[in-house]
């Protein structure tokens, strides 16, 4: 079996959230998706679950993170070139997210990110297939 990876991020207004991200083009598996919370997939093995904060504090002791004042994570996702970079970041932009820092370029590598509309930092990047090395 492949690893899966589900990211757990809590969001104030699932409906929001899952709105805006099916305007990047995002998908949502309705077998575990509910009015608490909603599976984003990201690619076949990568998933997003957008979790109301209610539901999330089944999950934790901690206090949940404002992602508006503090970083925890940094949720970082490749893309297959620097002009899908720049429509995804463009498109996110567009749909209500702010830019988290400056584009990054690199050369080898382009880097874009935003904060969603809850604060959690998105980095899309592009790196030349050249320049990573090779095992």
């Amino acid at each position: 079996m492949n690893t899966k990876i589900f990211v757990n991020l809590p969001v104030s207004d699932l409906d929001r959230s899952m709105g805006f991200f099916k305007t990047l083009g995002y998908s949502f598996n309705p077998q575990f998706t509910n009015e608490e919370a909603a599976c984003m997939v990201i690619s076949e093995h990568i998933y997003a679950m957008l979790i109301t904060k209610p539901r999330f504090k089944d999950f934790t002791k901690k206090e949940i993170a404002d992602a508006t004042k503090t970083t925890e994570v940094l949720i970082a996702l490749s893309a297959e070139s620097r002009d899908a970079v720049n429509r995804l970041v463009d498109t996110a932009l567009a749909s209500g997210a702010t830019e988290a820092l400056p584009p990054q370029d690199h050369g080898f590598m382009f880097v874009r990110s935003f904060n969603d509309p809850d604060g959690h930092i998105w980095e899309i990047l592009w790196m030349d297939p050249a320049a990573v090395a090779r095992e």
